[in-house]
């Protein structure tokens, strides 16, 4: 299937046309609610002029074809129409999360030239505080105040450019996470690559009378992909829920139960905060799941046994990056082996490589690789740098630094990227089979294993581990799970070293920066030697 697969890409194609523009009005398109209660319908219909009048009133303070339009909102019906308008009129979206710090606001900013920002009251101050540095910036466009009272005033109906499907549309910063170094830099995708996800036609099995809900930030393309455009292509109701704080895993078991949600996507993080709860069938019985997927970093095993005792359902876990998303998948139509990221996703032509691009056999590690420009969801490239672009983007294979391998029957297991690998006495040792061993013990939490300065065997093994709340961190807690992980494992690659936290440190989206912890390690060694 997957050789014999062949993209069909029109030479013109726009987002807001495909996943907006083309739906009977009547359809439901959005169920909203937020942390306080409100709550909000939308049909089609609504989201079609709230984007028009939203693309008027953004063209009347001057955004044209090729602008760059910032976007920093929690998700609301007005962030989806900032994102469609910016689309419908052939400019560029930055979605940025309202997490981020002054520093990565203005880096961001200034980097791609962003005409214009598209806030609320609550973060404008944010934007004015870093405007000096921001010459480029023409107008800060705030939803709750004059920008929305713009809007209202525009026309509800808007032509959509026929954008060429090459065309720049959305930019999403990444931190160096295939081989770049230095400050964040931006992907550049064009309108074509939202066709390369045919995951929600072939996986998620998207309906247009099923209500579909993802936990992701939508600044991400883990986010808005699976939270707006990927069920809006397929017509599919949306529920969104506009949170305060931190991730609480009762409110997504709420909208899911509330909203008869039966198509979910969410990250591991967001999942193993769901298990930690327990038992919780009795508690939320009106949950009705169809299908649910995750993505983003590796699953653990334990994990989707959890979610399948729960609600009757495997977890088919994807696996991708932001430059390229989904490599791999898996199905409802083939079995679900845990700890798989499956197979290749169809039309991805995928491969495990050694270091000199050749093929590895079946059962070794190698490195996931993408075949370069074999599918729209190839990257243009990165933003105003076009020798890192030529770098990782212009060669015959595009390299994603992670270690896979694949089994007899073609499925692939995740292993470690590149620089998380723990060599002690010369064994190499993946990180997440330490830590997959270690959250199936039933006091564990989260956790996480990095390499730690050893005399003798240069590193060994040291694990973070967060256990359940009413549960001592003892030594000889540490001492049982040591011996629990050792059983499964090996003598080699047990956690020799155990530190209890209160919590472990995370990027945005929500993944452990086990880089951190290795810096801490190794800061703290000589003291510790």
């Amino acid at each position: 299937m997957r050789k014999a697969f062949c993209w069909q890409v029109p030479r013109h194609y726009n987002i807001a046309a495909d996943v907006l523009d083309k739906h009977e009005p009547w359809r439901p398109a959005m169920y909203w609610e937020d942390w306080q209660g409100n709550e909000r319908t939308l049909t089609f219909g609504d989201m079609q002029a709230l984007t028009n009048r939203t693309a008027n009133a953004l063209r009347a303070y001057g955004v044209s074809e090729g602008d760059r339009v910032a976007v920093m909102l929690p998700p609301l019906p007005e962030t989806a129409a900032a994102f469609l308008a910016t689309y419908k009129l052939g400019g560029v979206l930055l979605s940025l999360s309202v997490l981020y710090g002054d520093d990565s606001i203005v880096h961001r900013l200034r980097d791609c030239s962003a005409k214009v920002v598209v806030t609320d009251a609550a973060n404008r101050e944010r934007i004015d505080r870093v405007r000096d540095g921001l010459p480029q910036l023409e107008h800060v466009l705030v939803v709750d105040e004059e920008f929305g009272r713009a809007v209202a005033r525009s026309s509800d109906r808007c032509e959509t450019l026929d954008t060429p499907a090459d065309q720049a549309a959305q930019i999403y910063y990444t931190s160096g996470t295939t081989g770049t170094t230095g400050l964040a830099k931006g992907i550049v995708h064009a309108h074509r690559y939202l066709l390369a996800h045919n995951e929600f036609e072939i996986v998620h099995d998207v309906r247009d009378d099923e209500v579909f809900h993802s936990t992701g930030e939508w600044a991400w393309i883990a986010g808005i992909i699976p939270g707006i455009l990927g069920p809006w292509r397929f017509g599919a109701p949306i529920a969104v829920f506009a949170r305060q704080g931190g991730y609480d895993p009762r409110q997504t078991l709420y909208v899911l139960e509330k909203y008869e949600v039966k198509n979910l996507f969410a990250p591991p993080t967001a999942l193993r905060a769901m298990a930690a709860l327990g038992e919780i069938s009795d508690r939320y019985p009106g949950i009705s799941l169809r299908l649910a997927c995750s993505g983003g970093e590796p699953l653990n095993p334990e994990v989707i046994s959890w979610f399948t005792r729960q609600f009757e359902i495997p977890v088919m876990d994807f696996y991708g990056l932001s430059e390229s998303y989904p490599l791999c998948t898996n199905y409802p139509t083939m079995a679900i082996r845990p700890g798989s990221m499956g197979k290749p996703t169809p039309g991805w032509q995928v491969a495990l490589l050694d270091d000199d691009e050749q093929p590895v056999p079946v059962g070794e590690s190698g490195e996931i690789c993408l075949r370069a420009r074999t599918n729209p969801h190839y990257p243009l490239g990165y933003w105003n740098r076009a020798e890192d672009t030529r770098r990782v983007f212009g060669g015959t294979w595009f390299h994603t630094r992670d270690v896979a391998r694949r089994d007899g029957d073609g499925y692939i297991w995740y292993e470690v990227r590149n620089d998380d690998v723990i060599i002690s006495a010369g064994y190499r040792i993946g990180p997440f089979e330490v830590e997959s061993a270690l959250v199936a013990h039933p006091k564990v939490v989260e956790a996480a294993a990095v390499a730690f300065p050893d005399h003798l065997r240069g590193h060994i093994v040291k694990a973070f581990v967060r256990v359940l709340p009413d549960t001592e961190p003892t030594d000889q807690l540490a001492g049982e799970i040591q011996s629990f992980v050792r059983e499964r494992l090996s003598a080699y690659a047990y956690p020799r070293a155990i530190e209890f936290v209160d919590d472990l440190p995370k990027t945005l989206t929500g993944k452990i920066r086990r880089i951190e912890l290795r810096e801490r390690e190794t800061k703290r060694a000589p003291t510790l030697s």
